[in-house]
């Protein structure tokens, strides 16, 4: 079958190499359809992938999307492809709205988290949900990847057919490796060799919510306690002002974007993610194959992979005094870091790469 894979932009590529590579195995053949901001894989290209340039924003009220809009329909009705596969909620809506008088094209749209969620904005509700509600009737198969959007999707949308797939797949050889090995050194991050180390993995942006993992450091007065940040962002200087005027310089450390952050995990002592709003995090995922205990927020997806006391603590985003608890009880207790770390190596298995992709082979 020839398919086509659409996503806003090129960025997200990336996390589909082996559900690509895969299908090209089984004979398929595989183009992509994205924004190229920023180059594509390598590999994906040498998988003999074509690519092509459709100019959507992340924005939906940007007028390029209409121009993407007609360049990608122009694209569908050239190409004849049988099934397109849609991700990311803005290039989906244009793809199944481009799709919907072309015959013989099974439309296939995977939601890595719709944009109304529970506590979410109104304004959220009132913008994404009648959209997605009505635009799953021009869907084949809609493919959500955490158990709320599933059950809120059996509830509301009439897609010809609904399937659960639990997120992109974790490769957990790619994460086990030996603390006393890593490539990274306390040393080298200025970290005394006795340090606590809390890590996150994200963006700077208001959505990932650092500032309250700060505002609990605060809290604690623990100087044995610190704080590794891997990520870019709008926020940089925000939360660089905000760790200064909470004297914890010495302690916290913005690090910017890693590509290789495999080391990071096996450096830290405890995984720490506050976020508002996730799909099914794929960095959380990769903690649980670090063996790491976990600190996360209350919210969708966190939940399916999280189990409260058994795997880490649960904890509402804006919670700062739970945040601060939570980690006082880990830093206090080596058996139950331990037992937190074996009880998420093991359930991360119903994660992994080898089972998505046997789900997404049925699929198609």
């Amino acid at each position: 079958m020839k398919i086509l894979y659409v996503t806003t932009v090129s960025d997200t590529m990336g996390f589909f190499i082996s559900h690509i590579k895969m299908l090209i195995e089984e004979g398929h053949t595989v183009d992509m359809a994205c924004n190229i901001g920023k180059p594509l894989p390598t590999e994906l290209l040498n998988l003999g992938c074509k690519a092509y340039n459709i100019e959507f924003q992340r924005s939906p009220f940007k007028n390029e999307n209409l121009k993407a809009y007609k360049k990608l329909k122009a694209l569908l009705f050239e190409k004849e492809y049988d099934i397109v596969h849609t991700h990311t909620p803005i290039a989906s809506v244009f793809t199944r709205r481009a799709c919907k008088r072309i015959k013989n094209v099974k439309v296939i749209y995977t939601a890595h988290g719709f944009h109304f969620y529970k506590n979410g904005p109104i304004l959220n509700w009132l913008i994404y949900f009648p959209i997605e509600k009505w635009l799953a009737k021009y869907t084949d198969i809609l493919v959500t990847i955490n158990q709320e959007d599933y059950k809120r999707s059996i509830q509301h949308f009439r897609a010809k057919k609904l399937q659960y797939i639990p997120g992109v797949g974790i490769n957990k050889r790619n994460f086990i490796k030996v603390k006393n090995n890593q490539m990274i050194s306390e040393k080298e991050l200025n970290l005394p060799r006795e340090a606590f180390v809390l890590l996150s993995i994200g963006e700077l942006n208001k959505n990932k919510n650092h500032e309250t993992v700060i505002k609990a450091l605060a809290q604690i007065k623990n100087p044995n306690i610190y704080y590794l940040i891997c990520g870019a962002g709008p926020l940089e200087s925000h939360l660089n002002n905000l760790i200064t005027n909470l004297n914890l310089k010495s302690q916290i450390k913005l690090l910017g974007f890693k590509q290789e952050i495999a080391d990071f995990y096996n450096l830290a002592d405890v995984f720490i993610f506050p976020s508002y709003r996730e799909g099914l995090s794929v960095a959380l995922m990769e903690a649980m194959s670090s063996r790491l205990p976990v600190i996360c927020s209350n919210i969708r997806g966190n939940v399916d992979l999280i189990d409260n006391d058994k795997g880490g603590y649960l904890v509402e985003p804006e919670d700062v005094q739970g945040f601060s608890n939570a980690i006082k009880n880990l830093y206090q207790s080596v058996e139950l870091r331990e037992a937190f770390s074996v009880y998420n190596f093991e359930k991360i298995d119903e994660y992994t790469i080898e089972k998505v992709l046997k789900k997404i082979k049925e699929l198609y």
